[in-house]
């Protein structure tokens, strides 16, 4: 299950959100500080790892 990384935009908290793929569009988590609902997703660098050597 992949991690996303919110902002709330209220306090400005930036939290980790664990979500499925089909749930990250209507996903809108509270914030852990402050409790608002008005978050905006964050978009994280992610590096792909496989057993290939290339």
């Amino acid at each position: 299950m992949p991690t996303y990384q919110y902002r709330c935009e209220k306090c400005g908290q930036v939290f980790d959100h664990a979500e499925h793929l089909a749930e990250h569009a209507t996903a809108h988590p509270p914030c852990p500080k402050c409790g608002s609902e008005t978050v905006q997703h964050m978009p994280t660098p992610f590096v792909a790892k496989t057993a290939r050597k290339s």
